[in-house]
């Protein structure tokens, strides 16, 4: 870049977009990069503060903001994503589908510690719609050394940073559980919230099993929900650590693999999540899930729905972030909750 006199710029060519502020009126380019400024301009220019400009000169050793930002973008972009169009040094990465983004948290660390470079991104493991951004990328200076973008593709590897992921798991059981509602004392209030929550993500409910706390009913339910093809089966109630709560010893029994009975998430504690061999997916709900907002079933059920494999060390790093506030107005999950700092 070269940088003149405004009033001596006529004819040359800008080599970054200018943007101009009307309060109530207009925040936008008012003049793009590749625009030759014409005499009628330089009022304009002037108006907008811009006693100087910034014009373009070829040089092999950097490369210009809006160039930087492709490449930062091609090192993110992955299916079921579209960029915007680059504007003033900037694209962004909007959602063609809903579906759970995921990001690498660790590469992109380390691709922000180069300097003059920046991805600002969603955090991993966030569901999100249709039309939702996911990311923004842009370098901080007008131009930046080639040099810093190779490194930021020797950073970012082979594979892309992010994923979005469509929610692919269809068919959901559920087994209800608990003498008070097996002999009808009590009406069931727990299933419809299940059926409400499972519906977000596109998932039907194809049979539910009632049952009461004795231990082989519960499994011999869950054993009949993957007999008829569930891939997600749940169970509600029983999962506290009382005497007569059964459901945790009943999912263990059932032969499906524990990844854990418990998670530092509140509401949620007493959460339990297994895995048969062949994927099927087993959840074992505390009452919590019944009348708080948000849970860790909110957090548990979009990787369910995506199919990624939840291991034990993803559920321990939920503590921080695990706390949900309770708001009066619940905005899960565009806030904290779940939201952990590392993997």
């Amino acid at each position: 870049m070269k940088l003149i006199r405004t009033e001596d710029a006529v004819g040359q060519v800008l080599c970054h977009d200018l943007t101009q502020i009307i309060r109530g009126v207009t925040k936008d380019a008012r003049f793009r990069k590749g625009h030759i400024v014409t005499e009628e301009d330089i009022p304009v220019l002037l108006s907008m503060g811009k006693e100087t400009l910034y014009i373009w000169e070829n040089d092999d050793t950097v490369y210009h903001e809006n160039e930087a930002a492709q490449i930062l973008c091609d090192v993110c972009i992955n299916e079921h994503m579209s960029p915007t169009p680059v504007k003033e040094g900037k694209i962004d990465l909007i959602a063609d589908c809903d579906g759970l983004f995921c990001i690498d948290v660790n590469r992109l660390n380390e691709i922000n510690d180069i300097e003059q470079v920046m991805i600002a991104s969603r955090h991993t493991f966030t569901p999100v719609k249709k039309g939702d951004k996911l990311l923004g990328t842009r370098v901080i200076p007008l131009v930046i050394a080639k040099e810093k973008m190779e490194l930021v593709k020797e950073k970012a590897g082979e594979k892309p940073l992010c994923s979005l992921l469509p929610y692919t798991l269809k068919k959901a059981g559920i087994v209800t559980t608990g003498s008070e509602v097996y002999y009808g004392r009590i009406k069931d209030t727990f299933t419809p919230v299940v059926v409400k929550k499972l519906e977000q993500y596109g998932i039907e409910v194809t049979d539910h099993i009632t049952v009461n706390d004795d231990k082989k009913m519960i499994t011999d339910a869950i054993l009949a929900l993957k007999e008829k093809g569930c891939e997600l089966i749940i169970t509600t109630g029983g999962m506290s650590v009382d005497p007569d709560d059964q459901t945790p010893g009943a999912i263990k029994e059932s032969g499906a693999k524990v990844v854990s009975y418990g998670a530092p998430v509140l509401p949620g504690a007493m959460f339990c999540l297994a895995y048969f061999e062949d994927g099927t997916v087993v959840m074992g709900l505390p009452g919590c899930v019944m009348y708080a907002k948000s849970t860790i079933f909110d957090l548990m059920l979009p990787r369910a729905a995506a199919k990624v494999p939840v291991t034990r060390r993803d559920i321990t790093v939920l503590g921080h972030g695990g706390l949900c506030l309770g708001c009066e107005e619940c905005r899960y999950p565009a806030c904290s909750f779940g939201k952990a700092a590392a993997l």
